[in-house]
């Protein structure tokens, strides 16, 4: 029998156990856990190679600043500090205290580097003693966490350094529970960290390097060869890995570096990497903690451009870039510095951030001007308007960014980079991050999702990363510069590179092949409560937007009456329009911001409102020649008695003024002023109103953009009458020449019947005018949200009395009072006049809920599939069905001043002046009133509530119908002034009519003086959907005439010898008695003919069209 020996020739082999992928996985993150166990002898505890916290090196003094003020470093520094020391609270939410830094750095710290640790689990500037804002700090354990200052490179030992520390009791995400709790006021703040530390650099090294083979191992497919390999990389790391030994870390650095050498091949995937810090205008926080978010955040990134060159850095809103400019100049220097470098770049393109829903048309406009910049950067608003991709064109922009719809909850978006093509079919080159955030943390899981969840690799291999902390600010970290650095080209991940946003672009259109399109707007599938939500700011937003539209027309008229003595209040309509777009920030007009943010809102709408009524009064008084004595006319104001004294002391008789500023003729019932008709034999006033302080008038023919005189003792009655009476079942009803509207006893609209053309428009056996109050508990974003589920669970309020208050001959009107709840009460005036087939509902609401949504319904007698919604400069077509799960997803929708339910022939139009929640369902139309969210402001609309809606029905279809017309009527009342009989005549020419004709499809929105001249700006776009051959008309002469943006940068001529087709450069001089008489002729000739034909327009469907107009 044989035995075989062991041969001494075989090699030794080591029995190691198998690697068991989860608990490996579990290994290798406790190995860098700051909470697992063992973190004291793990990596985490090898990233300082010493720290103190002595007295005997580091000491601190504070000043508490008094009463929540916010002040300058200037005024700080001259306080009385106190001494303080580690362990000591300090609050309350929103206090600021300043600390004085006295520091020594220990001898045996010579030749390190050396840091300062702070965390007072709050946020924090450094300062030095010059007043230079040195770096932010971010407190707390999480992600974006900031405790570490460089305060020296390279110490000497025992040198002296005295900084100071200006401490916000707020953490990142204001001073709230959770994410959207409101905050808590009496919030303190704990300083459990002031040291100096010197770093382990070696440990900091290799940490860096195993989150990368960690992130690798954990997010690649697990049967992949580079996922293996990671995984027993970073477990060899580990095995060799002994605390406190620094060769041990040296070798750990060896086993990675060898794992990350292996790179990529050419095909692979190509990720531009832009460092971004997304600061929310106002959200947890007030505005003036956002100053000072600017501040910290923008100083730590130029701190990481210091140290790192290749790092480049992205940041938008251009009013944020105001106050660091007007409040941290030394600041500003600095970023000025970066941006010659290209690696600080400015983009965005608008004021703020601004949401896109709620805000009109010419508000986008000046977010636009106002903002100036080459990407459109809007990564977090919610749901983008179908003009957009147009209104970039026009403001010299050609890409756009967004994310949010990663958000959606219904569908997925489909695309990543693509066209996309807005209502006109202008297109815009639109990227969203398959990341899928705008707040990345430069992770290996980020890498490989912006490949995975890419959606036309077939079309682009390449996308975008945003990185950086943000919506509180903080932007960048070291580490996440540090990651990205080894994944620039590294086997398995995607080639990575940091650049700026404008090269990916660039590269996208040089490299991709034909990209899909996406037309129409970007409905974002998720909080849809932001259409109603804080709706005192989306009111105060629409009488603001439409009072500075009246006070830039009413200048510019003035300016033109008046070149040599006229100042146009240039300085101050620009500071009104930044106050206006300011609170159009998302997070603030969606309505989800913080209770003290709308206070805010208040002061700067009022700001607006105030100063803006007075100037728009001082206005008329320039362009009418009034003398200062002259009261306006308006209800409820007080003027002087209906006779004025001349010159001579004779007395004449007074006229009204009615200044229509929009371009189209009107007719009116004007409420007048009884004290103004007061003593005259033969008195306008053929009705008074039902509480008697005001009496009624008709207004006909109101001149389009200009002013129309009626005398005061005489006016005739008008030939249409109104009327009001109750019917054998004691409804109400009331009639004029084209309606017959019938109210239930409990304000119900039962019948709407149409006499012209002898038409029911409420549906058999339904109403309209019903008030319904759903439950609203969304899953979790309270103010943002309102979920499909609400529809299923409501109340409606049947309960109600009504009682007539007006009885004609000129306006009739009811009022309707409904108990909602116990605690919330509505009071409704309905108004039907003799002029118009409008009814109007104006609507006041004592709204005291938890968590319930106030809507008011009508169903109509219209068969359709489909409900027009007004847009900024347009509508948008969406289905009254749920067919598909696009569809089932826009249960609640926006519109701005209306929504139309047509079919052939006939339509009905429901108009609001402040109100942007609707849905239509079938023939169900709904406008969402009132919501009551607790969080993040527990008051949030409650209070009393004032605001107006109407049903407008109307013969023809919508596309052919003047709805469009009667939204701008609805929301822009006459104004009046009274004026002596003698100036009628001379009232005749005040106001320069401008207006268009041939084209009742195209709009003439706005009338302003140009940004860098005294020319004439005007705004038209086409509203339905069709060409148009528009004639623009006005009373002066027009002597060139130009298309531009809305940067008001030239684009072309147009001609304004609508005969000959060619454009005609006249140089007409002002001063005619250097004109022979045959010249004189010539001019007046030409003079005469344009303003007989008007200056041809050619526009398109959809368009919008900026014209800058020399006048002569």
């Amino acid at each position: 029998m044989y035995s075989i020996q062991p041969s001494h020739n075989i090699p030794q082999v080591l029995d190691h156990p198998k690697l068991i992928r989860s608990i490996t996985i579990d290994r290798c993150s406790n190995f860098i856990s700051a909470g697992a166990n063992g973190n004291d002898v793990n990596l985490l505890s090898q990233l300082y190679r010493a720290r103190t916290n002595s007295e005997e090196y580091i000491s601190l003094l504070v000043y508490s600043v008094p009463d929540l003020k916010r002040i300058p470093f200037e005024e700080a520094i001259q306080q009385e500090f106190r001494p303080t020391r580690l362990g000591e609270w300090f609050g309350p939410s929103w206090s600021t205290h300043w600390f004085h830094v006295q520091i020594r750095i220990p001898t045996e710290f010579e030749g390190e580097e050396v840091l300062l640790i702070w965390n007072a689990d709050n946020e924090a500037m450094i300062w030095n003693t010059e007043g230079v804002p040195l770096q932010g700090l971010t407190g707390g354990a999480g992600g974006d966490a900031r405790h570490e200052f460089i305060l020296t490179p390279n110490a000497e030992g025992g040198e002296i350094m005295q900084l100071y520390i200006e401490m916000a009791c707020n953490g990142m995400f204001g001073a709230g529970s959770g994410l959207i709790g409101p905050p808590d006021p009496n919030r303190f703040f704990h300083l459990s960290a002031a040291d100096l530390a010197v770093p382990n650099k070696i440990a900091w090294d290799l940490l860096y390097d195993f989150q990368v083979i960690l992130g690798m191992a954990k997010d690649l497919p697990e049967d992949s060869l580079r996922a293996s390999q990671a995984l027993f990389t970073a477990n060899s790391i580990i095995n060799a890995f002994t605390p406190g030994d620094d060769e041990s870390m040296a070798r750990g650095l060896e086993i990675a570096n060898t794992f990350l050498q292996a790179k990529n091949g050419d095909a692979q995937h190509e990720i531009f990497a832009v460092g971004h810090c997304h600061i929310d205008t106002a959200w947890l926080w007030p505005f003036d903690e956002t100053i000072r978010k600017a501040a910290r955040s923008w100083s730590s990134q130029i701190n990481l451009m210091d140290r790192y060159p290749d790092y480049k850095f992205i940041c938008s809103q251009a009013q944020q870039f105001q106050w660091v400019k007007e409040k941290y100049a030394p600041l500003w220097e600095r970023i000025i510095e970066k941006v010659s470098l290209g690696q600080f770049l400015p983009i965005g393109g608008t004021w703020v951030e601004m949401d896109t829903n709620i805000p009109g048309g010419e508000s986008l406009c000046r977010q636009l001007l106002l903002g100036r910049c080459s990407v459109f950067w809007l990564p977090d608003s919610f749901g983008y308007s179908s003009q957009l991709p147009q209104l970039m064109l026009l403001a010299d922009m050609k890409y756009f960014f967004t994310q949010k719809l990663s958000w959606n909850n219904v569908n997925k978006f489909p695309l990543t980079t693509f066209w996309w093509i807005g209502l006109d079919g202008s297109k815009a080159l639109s990227h969203m991050a398959p990341s899928e955030t705008y707040n990345a943390q430069c992770t290996p899981e980020e890498l490989v999702r912006s490949v995975k969840n890419h959606k036309d690799k077939v079309y682009s291999n390449t996308s975008l990363l945003v990185y950086g902390n943000g919506d509180g600010g903080g932007g960048p970290l070291a580490s996440m510069i540090e990651r990205l650095r080894r994944m620039k080209n590294v086997d398995g991940l995607p080639k990575t590179e940091m650049a700026m946003p404008t090269e990916f672009y660039q590269k996208i259109e040089a490299t991709s092949k034909a990209l899909p399109s996406w037309k129409g707007e970007l409905y974002f599938e998720l909080h849809r409560g932001i259409y109603t939500t804080q709706s005192f700011c989306k009111k105060l937003n629409r009488s603001c937007e439409f009072l500075l539209r009246d006070i830039e027309m009413l200048a510019t008229f003035a300016m033109m009456n008046h070149p040599n003595t006229f100042r146009y209040p240039t300085v101050e309509l620009q500071e009104f329009w930044k106050l206006v777009c300011l609170p159009q920030f998302h997070d603030v007009m969606s309505g989800s911001a913080i209770e003290i943010v709308y206070e805010d809102c208040l002061q700067m709408y009022t700001k607006v409102d105030v100063l803006g009524r007075q100037m728009r009064q001082d206005l008329i008084t320039t362009l009418l020649d009034l003398e200062e004595e002259m009261q306006p006319s308006t209800a409820g104001s007080t003027s002087s008695s209906p006779m004025v004294m001349d010159e001579q002391h004779q007395y004449q008789r007074k006229s009204l003024a009615v200044i229509n500023t929009l371009p189209w003729k009107r007719h009116a019932i004007l409420e007048v002023d009884l004290e103004e008709t007061q003593g005259l034999a033969d008195t306008p006033v053929k009705q008074y109103s039902a509480f008697g302080r005001t009496g009624y008038m008709v207004a006909s023919d109101i001149e389009a953009s200009g002013v129309t005189c009626y005398p005061l003792q005489s006016n005739s009655l008008s030939q249409s009458v109104v009327m009001i009476q109750t019917d054998r079942q004691n409804n109400v009803v009331m009639e004029n020449q084209w309606l017959k509207v019938t109210f239930d006893q409990s304000g119900h609209l039962i019948h709407l019947y149409d006499k012209s053309v002898e038409r029911e428009l409420i549906k058999e056996g339904e109403r309209g005018n019903v008030f319904r109050i759903y439950e609203d508990i969304p899953l979790f974003w309270d103010a943002w949200d309102v979920e499909i589920y609400h529809l299923e669970k409501y109340q409606t309020i049947e309960a109600g009395s009504i009682q007539i208050l007006e009885q004609g001959p000129l306006r009739a009107s009811l009022l309707i009072e409904k108990k909602i709840s116990k605690t919330s009460r509505l009071r409704q005036i309905v108004i039907l006049t003799a002029v118009s087939r409008r009814v109007d509902f104006e609507t006041e609401v004592d709204w005291n809920e938890n968590r319930q949504f106030l809507k008011v319904e009508f169903a109509w007698d219209i068969l359709t599939d489909h409900v027009y919604y007004e847009c900024q400069y347009g509508h948008v077509k969406r289905p009254t069905h749920t067919n598909t799960s696009w569809e089932a997803a826009k249960f609640e929708v926006v519109a701005q001043k209306f929504a139309d339910m047509s079919e052939y022939g006939y339509g009905v139009a429901l108009l609001n002046d402040c109100k942007y929640g609707h849905s239509a369902h079938r023939n169900v139309m709904r406008l969402s009133l009132l919501r009551s969210p607790k969080a993040p402001d527990s008051n949030c609309d409650v209070g009393h509530h004032s605001f107006k809606y109407a049903i407008y029905p109307h013969e023809h279809h919508f596309l052919q119908s003047d709805v469009v017309r009667e939204g701008y009527n609805f929301n822009s009342p006459l104004l009046t002034r009274l004026v002596s009989q003698q100036k009628t005549a001379e009232l005749a020419q005040c106001l320069p009519q401008f207006r268009i004709e041939n084209a009742p499809n195209v709009v003439l929105d706005t009338i302003k003086k140009a940004e860098d001249s005294n020319d004439v700006i005007i705004r038209i776009y086409e509203a339905y959907g069709g060409h148009a051959r528009a004639r623009l008309y006005s009373s002066r002469i027009i002597k060139q005439a130009f298309k531009c943006n809305i940067l008001e940068d030239h684009l072309e001529d147009i001609p304004i010898n609508s005969s000959s087709g060619a454009a005609v450069n006249r140089t007409f001089s002002t001063n005619l008695r250097v004109l022979d008489d045959d010249v004189l002729e010539l001019q007046q000739k030409e003079q005469q003919k344009q303003m007989n034909e008007g200056i041809l327009i050619k526009v398109k469907p959809f368009e919008i069209i900026t014209l800058k107009l020399t006048m002569l």
